[in-house]
Parts: structure tokens; sequence; C-alpha cells
């Protein structure tokens, strides 16, 4: 872990370089003294580095909302990519610097020096300064959150004190060996900065910088967490928290249907802003919004779309082969899944777990605030509805596929609902072969990246 620790700290070095002022607290003076930030302007400035802009985009490669030909699939040259389609044992083949694993360490070493240097400042108080603090803190959470859903088993209750979670580092110092946590104790430490970040942070949304969180982020990432945990009543009480801050929707009647890119970087809907990175060193280009994309929606996903369901051509553009390929999503202007945080997600996780603990109208209310948003108006809005609990929960969770498509959520929700037993089976083919992944199958756990087994020892996972 020594040497990959020094390569984050090196890495976050030369982003501060890049980024900083003349005004900066790098000591210009000498080429070699690295000295440590102490003004509240220079935490803002590390936690505003684009550096947080960005989450991990493996899962999006592995899930089931693509598809390629064999042509465009052997052309790619990623070999992580072409592995990932076909969730092979070894997706990296040999490939190094994965930054799905790297950036979130990286993000995690920042904060780190963030919250460190707040400990010994005068300023650490002032209602600025617990604003930085609050803003470290659910930065940590996200990035440690992203490593645990993409680099370890779905949570299960009962062997969670056992499963293997990750590395988990709270201090910036590069020379200490960290090995993996328990899944449990990964999660506690996420859901433990989450906590301590809510007094910190304001209640109001911000209409402008949604890089930066407020209590509604936070609360709509906790119910995130519970969420994929199977809590659903922790989920649906912080989903609650979170619409008593902030729960606007947009009318899609009002959105471009012929725009590539339908969404801005503040529409109404955002609560917290990242998208899912497409890997500059192993080239993600499937997961690239572009209408000449190698990369078709498949029709059992486009085929659930009703014809007066706004969501089929906001989401997606239509070829003139009659197929379908991504636009640009909530991220606006970048060609990357959005991958933050909105209130279209937080109305589902509402939904969902009313269904689940029996409260049929009370879901169905929830999920019709939010479909009657999705539907042309030129007709009156027709309600969903359900008998039963069972049949309300399978209706908002195909509803959660269709609004929540294209968001790097896909792949957890796999995990999690076949641990409920759902029993979805992936399958792809090419070039006349036929590839499957079973429900619960350790390839649902991303691996570890070689070069960090080898520099640190830590356990690898299971495929």
């Amino acid at each position: 872990m020594k040497r990959h620790l020094l390569n984050n700290y090196w890495i976050g070095i030369l982003l501060l370089l890049a980024a900083c002022d003349k005004d900066s607290f790098l000591d210009k003076k000498s080429s070699t003294a690295i000295v440590s930030p102490t003004r509240l302007t220079d935490f803002q400035q590390l936690l505003d580095n684009t550096i947080f802009n960005y989450t991990a985009a493996l899962p999006q490669l592995a899930a089931d909302e693509y598809e390629v030909s064999y042509a465009s699939w052997q052309a790619s040259a990623s070999v992580t990519q072409r592995n990932s389609y076909i969730w092979a044992k070894d997706i990296y083949g040999g490939e190094k610097n994965v930054r799905d694993w790297n950036v979130a360490f990286t993000q995690i070493f920042y904060t780190n020096a963030v919250l460190e240097g707040l400990a010994s400042s005068e300023s650490a108080g002032t209602p600025t300064g617990q604003f930085i603090k609050g803003q470290a803190l659910f930065k940590r959470a996200y990035a440690c959150y992203d490593l645990v859903r993409n680099f370890c088993k779905a949570y299960d209750e009962a062997t969670a004190a056992t499963d293997a979670g990750i590395p988990i580092r709270l201090n910036a110092g590069v020379n200490e060996i960290a090995q993996r946590a328990s899944l449990k104790r990964s999660m506690d430490q996420v859901l433990t900065d989450l906590r301590s970040a809510v007094p910190l942070l304001p209640a109001a949304r911000p209409s402008t910088d949604l890089f930066r969180p407020s209590k509604p982020a936070v609360y709509a990432l906790i119910a995130r967490v519970y969420l994929d945990m199977r809590h659903y009543t922790e989920a649906e009480a912080y989903a609650d928290s979170c619409l008593a801050l902030y729960s606007r929707l947009i009318d899609y009647n009002s959105v471009s249907t012929s725009s590539a890119t339908p969404f801005s970087t503040t529409n109404d809907e955002l609560i917290y802003n990242t998208c899912g990175f497409a890997n500059a060193t192993q080239a993600y280009t499937f997961i690239q919004a572009s209408t000449s994309s190698a990369a078709k929606v498949p029709a059992a996903l486009t085929g659930l779309y009703a014809a007066s369901d706004l969501r089929l051509k906001v989401f997606y553009a239509r070829a003139a082969d009659g197929s379908y390929t991504r636009k640009r999503g909530y991220y606006g202007s970048g060609n990357y899944p959005f991958t933050g945080l909105a209130t279209d997600e937080v109305y589902l996780v509402k939904a969902e777990c009313l269904a689940r603990r029996g409260e049929t109208a009370a879901s169905l209310l929830a999920l019709n605030t939010l479909l009657q948003k999705r539907f042309v108006n030129t007709a009156a809005y027709v309600p969903v509805t359900a008998a039963t609990p069972q049949e309300a929960l399978d209706k908002v969770l195909l509803e959660r596929r269709k609004e929540l498509s294209w968001r790097c959520l896909r792949w957890p929700d796999l995990k999690r609902l076949n641990k409920e037993g759902a029993g979805i089976v992936l399958s792809r083919e090419l070039n006349g072969e036929t590839y499957t992944l079973e429900p619960n199958s350790p390839r649902y756990v991303l691996p570890i990246p070689d070069d960090e087994i080898a520099l640190s020892g830590i356990t690898q996972n299971e495929r």
C-alpha cells in the first residue's frame, strides 16, 4: 500500500500545481519543498478540485443498459472495456492505472489533508471552517462508498462483519499500509462521515455550484446507501428528510426531445453533481454519449417506455436504422453518465421503501408524483395503480429501471435485487457466442487492480 499511496500523493500534488493560482499555499520558492495547506481558502481550493467531479465508470460498462456489435467490440483499443462487457474473470488484462480505483483514493487523500489541516487551524470553528469540514466529510464518504459498491459484495447483514470491505484511510499519511476492513466497518465509516457532515452543511440546495454538498445531498446519499444495504426503514426516513428540504421535479414537457443535451448542469432536479468518467488511459468509449456511438441502447430497455412517455425521446436519440443511442444526461455538457444525486432517485427510494412495508397507497402517491412529470400533457395523466404491495413494488422497480438508466445505478441494483431473490440473469452475444452472468455471481464484485494487489498485498476479490 505504501507505494500506491505515495503515487496518489504525488498525483495530488501535481493536480494542485495545475489548479492553484499564484497566491496558493504551494511554496514557489522551492522546487522540492511541499508546504501543507493552512488557510481556509487553501482547504476550499482542494475540495473544489475537479478530481472530485468523477466516480467510477466500470459499473456502467458491466451493466445491461447497452450492447455493441462484435465488430465494435473487437475494434475497441481498451482491454478493460472489452473484458468488462463479457464479465471476464480478469477484466484488466494487464492494463495499469485503473482510475476507477485510483481516483477515489486520491479524493480520500485530499479530504484527509483538509480535515487534518482544519484540526490545527484557528479558523476551524468559524462558519466557513465548519462548512469546509462538512464538505470534506461528505466527499470522503462519497469516494469510500463508490469503492465499496463496486469492489465489494452486495451488503448482507448476516455476513457483513466478515466480508471484505475497503482499505479505510482516515489520515493523509503516505507511509501507512492499510489492509481491507470488513464490509460492515467500511459502510459504518461512510455513514459516520455522512452523519457528521449533516450539522455542518447548509439546508438550502445551492442554485449554481452543485459540486458543493448541502444537507439535501447528505440525506439523499444516506438514503442511497441504506437502500443498497437493504435497510429500507432507514432509507425511507432519509429520503423523507431530503424531500422535506428539496423536492423539485422537472416537467419533461418543458424539456427538448430533439436536443442532444436536454439538461443543464444546474437543472432543477440536481442535488449534487458528479459523473462516471471515461478512463483517459483505457478509453471507455462505449459509455460516452454520442449519436454515432458504437453502444446501442437495447430494445429490452427502450421497449419498456410507453408511446406517451417523454423519457424515451429525452434520454435517447433514434438513429436512421431504428436503434437508439444515449444522449447526454443530467451532467449536461459532459459525455459521461451522470452519477450524482437528484430528486427523481429520492422519490423512487421513498416509493420502493413504502411498498416494501406494505404501504401501497403511499408508495403509489410518491411514484405518481414523479411520473406525472414524465408523460405528454396533451392528455390527462393516468396514474399507476396496484392492488397489492408486491404489485406496487414491481411497478416501482420497473420505473426505477426506466428513470435511472445510465446513472451507474443499475449494477448495484442488480446486486441488491438478486440478493433479494430476483434471479436476474444477464446475457450478451458476440460472434455467435453467448456470455452469461448468473445471479449473485462473484463476478458482480469488480476485481481490485493487479498493480494494487502487487504493491500492497491486500486481498483480491474472488472472481
